[in-house]
């Protein structure tokens, strides 16, 4: 009987982990289009204001000491931001933005076969750093592209190790009012950990809106991630930060990198944070604009979902070839880059960032001619 064939060394090779090759590969807002001429990017949430002229100073500033490691402490920045948000510089951790903060959360927290409670629209790295630690994801279906506490409620197990939400949420621009996230926290066991994800939370001027620092104080189980992405402009410095009970704390400093936020970064950051009326001038415009663009764009047929955010949900209803992607093939030939995005009916949802008053201007002709044709 023939032995069966040894596989050679050389037809080897290693072997990633589960899950991973079936993850998508995340596809970042487009930049740049084919037609001459700088196009109005709106496809990335991103500042509209850029950064503040103070953050612009202390990047410059820092070049002299461009080959000194960055402050390991983070203590300027950890110091600047309790300031700021009224919060323990100890519970703050800074990292190469709020995306490496919640990996080491996951990190930290999940293991093979745990699972990673989310809302039906998350942001998608909580789902791929999930996947890639092991654990199983489990989504939680909304209500009209709202968070549903009582869904999520119901899909707790006790396998269920981290519920993480975006408050408020991305793509969706939606938010959950202080007293849902208090009911769902109080639900929850002392043992799940609630990540909330407060990205856009400088945006919203909601009364009823809670960015969550006082229920890490009151809890053991609760830690909200920021980052100084969108507001505050510095997306090309990936600078964020999560505010956590201690326990939490000790954990992420012992599997941080040393060095994970750069000098430039920790100093851009230092000066944005401390630049407040900067801040509430771009909040200020993103209201304003936010209820125009709601008014204008209802108007003309187009549903906008109500947004806390810096950008919008435009739904389509498929009649007469209006749904999203003509539309977006619409606002591209005319130099203006929207983002198609996936929230379960991906021909009638296009996400458009607010811009300055003139980009704002320009998206509402276009749709108007699109919406007229």
């Amino acid at each position: 009987m023939n032995a069966t064939p040894k596989p050679s060394p050389k037809s080897l090779r290693p072997q990633s982990n589960p899950g991973i090759s079936g993850l998508p590969k995340y596809q970042p807002g487009k930049r740049t289009l084919a037609s001459a001429g700088q196009p109005i990017k709106l496809s990335s949430n991103e500042s509209a204001f850029g950064p503040s002229p103070a953050a612009l100073d202390a990047y410059h500033g820092i070049a002299p000491e461009l080959h000194r490691y960055a402050d390991a402490t983070q203590r300027e920045l950890r110091d600047g931001i309790a300031l700021t948000y009224g919060t323990q510089a100890g519970r703050i951790v800074c990292g190469n933005g709020s995306d490496e903060i919640i990996n080491l959360l996951i990190r930290g927290y999940l293991k093979t076969g745990d699972e990673l409670l989310l809302s039906e629209n998350h942001f998608v790295m909580f789902a791929v750093h999930g996947c890639t630690q092991g654990a199983r994801i489990v989504l939680a279906p909304e209500r009209d592209c709202n968070m549903d506490v009582d869904a999520l409620l119901a899909r707790v197990t006790p396998a269920t190790r981290m519920v993480a939400l975006a408050n408020p949420n991305n793509p969706t621009g939606t938010y959950l009012a202080q007293s849902e996230i208090r009911r769902l926290h109080a639900a929850l066991p002392g043992d799940v950990l609630l990540v909330l994800d407060g990205a856009y939370a400088e945006y919203v001027t909601a009364p009823d809106f809670d960015p969550g620092f006082s229920m890490v104080d009151a809890n053991e189980n609760v830690v909200v991630t920021h980052t100084f992405s969108k507001i505050y402009g510095l997306a090309g410095l990936r600078i964020g930060w999560i505010y956590a009970p201690d326990h939490v704390v000790d954990v992420l400093e012992r599997i941080r990198s040393p060095f994970n936020a750069s000098a430039a970064a920790q100093a851009a950051a230092t000066a944005a944070v401390r630049d407040q009326a900067f801040v509430r001038r771009a909040r200020e415009h993103n209201a304003r604009w936010l209820e125009r663009l709601r008014r204008e764009l209802t108007a003309i047929g187009i549903e906008v979902i109500p947004s806390v955010a810096n950008f919008y949900l435009l739904r389509f209803n498929g009649k007469s070839g209006k749904n999203a992607p003509a539309a977006s093939a619409w606002l591209e030939s005319r130099n203006i880059i929207p983002r198609l995005v996936m929230t379960g009916d991906t021909d009638n949802v296009l996400r458009i960032t607010v811009g300055l008053d003139a980009e704002n201007e320009a998206v509402i002709a276009a749709l108007t001619g699109f919406m007229g044709t």
